[in-house]
């Protein structure tokens, strides 16, 4: 008896351990608290306080995959963030101007007529569509010209930094428009359901939630696939994936493009959510801010840029309510210190608990190897992600998100 129950645990040791098993329990842990207990324990203002994080979390998981994985410090991601937001603010003003109407702002600040670039946006198909390729789109014409060209590290970080300034004062001037400094706000409904009823904005969380559990999906088969290892590649060594004949170009551009659809749809669901987009959401200091919660968490995981973004977030909103000047100096202080003594983020606590383990000999086993491979029979002189959820170590020599190195 005493043997078959050894062997059993021992089965389901082993079944725990697998990743695939890993990954199945982490997302249905996720959905029974986003589904679950979220709704059950929060009331509507919570819920949608919480159904904000989750948007902005949306932007963390493409910096991850571009920054994290594939070493571009994106400082611009509040353009494609505006963008998909613009998009559905535009389509919700429409929609409750109904047929032929023109928005309320357009009758206090324009001619009174609605432009025509703005007319295909009345059709939710169009607007749907516009959200998934326009960001996109132009991700990859940007990362086409700019990779191309061998442009990186700084220089990519500065020319980023810069397109998304333009672009919040490229909203501020056209008010006529797009509402200038006010930006968009004052929806009454979402493709039909009013977003005044408490029933319809649980719905809107239970989108996003939904929404986001699929971009982590997504981003996690990227990274275990053979895209991902190439991504992390051309991160160490841009060069020598260049003379193995792949263009590095191209896969920075899938990986941008990618990031940056991610950060649209963040921004489609953040406007029925919140209730208004302006430029002070899209400008510089948003996208350093999306930024800092993923340097936080941890770039080069999975569940770090979700994790660290919905505790920045959190801490922001809770910090802001108690000590309204304050959060910014607790914000930069914390991003100091995380640099400074974790330039994994937080979840190098986690591996250095994960390798602690793996250095101890329980019950008489063989001590770890100490070259860094894996009791368990991993390949040795694999650096240790720091992810639960990933499916094998990155076969690289190095990884920056441990040492602070950006590529």
């Amino acid at each position: 008896m005493s043997a078959v129950t050894t062997g059993g645990t021992s089965r389901l040791t082993a079944l725990y351990r697998s990743s695939r098993a890993r990954v199945i329990v982490g997302f249905a842990v996720a959905a029974v608290l986003l589904f679950a207990v979220a709704p059950a324990t929060l009331s509507t203002f919570r819920l949608g306080l919480l159904g904000k994080f989750l948007c902005l979390a949306m932007v963390a998981v493409g910096i991850g995959l571009a920054w994290g994985r594939g070493g571009m410090l994106t400082l611009g991601q509040g353009v494609f963030f505006g963008l998909g937001a613009y998009i559905m603010a535009m389509h919700l003003k429409l929609a409750d101007a109904g047929p032929g109407g023109v928005p309320d702002f357009m009758m206090l600040y324009g001619s009174g007529e609605v432009p025509g670039w703005w007319e295909p946006f009345r059709s939710p198909v169009v607007t749907i569509l516009a959200i998934a390729v326009v960001p996109a789109g132009l991700a990859a014409l940007l990362g086409f010209a700019v990779f191309t060209r061998r442009v990186r590290g700084a220089y990519f970080a500065i020319l980023s930094q810069a397109l998304a300034a333009a672009f919040a004062i490229l909203l501020i001037g056209q008010q006529a428009t797009t509402g200038g400094t006010n930006g968009l706000n004052g929806f009454r409904s979402f493709f039909g359901y009013d977003l005044a009823d408490p029933v319809n904005k649980r719905m809107l969380f239970f989108i996003a939630a939904g929404a986001l559990l699929v971009m982590v999906a997504i981003a996690r088969q990227l990274m275990v696939s053979r895209f991902g290892e190439l991504l992390v590649a051309v991160r160490d060594q841009e060069n020598r994936v260049r003379f193995l004949g792949y263009d590095p170009a191209k896969v920075k551009v899938v990986a941008y493009a990618v990031a940056a659809f991610m950060a649209a749809v963040g921004g489609a669901l953040f406007v029925p959510i919140v209730g208004i987009i302006s430029p002070a959401d899209v400008g510089v200091v948003p996208s350093i801010g999306f930024l800092i919660g993923v340097a936080i968490g941890g770039r080069a995981t999975l569940l770090g840029p979700v994790l660290g973004s919905i505790a920045v977030s959190w801490a922001q909103t809770s910090l802001s309510e108690a000590f309204p000047s304050g959060w910014i100096y607790a914000q930069g202080a914390l991003f100091i210190l995380v640099v400074a003594f974790l330039p994994g983020g937080l979840a190098e606590l986690f591996t250095r608990w994960r390798r602690s383990r793996r250095g101890s000999v329980p019950d008489g086993g063989a001590p770890a190897p100490a070259d860094g491979g894996t009791a368990a029979g991993g390949r040795p002189g694999e650096p240790d992600s720091g992810d639960p959820t990933a499916e094998a170590p990155t076969a690289v020599d190095h990884d920056p998100a441990t040492s602070g190195r950006t590529a």
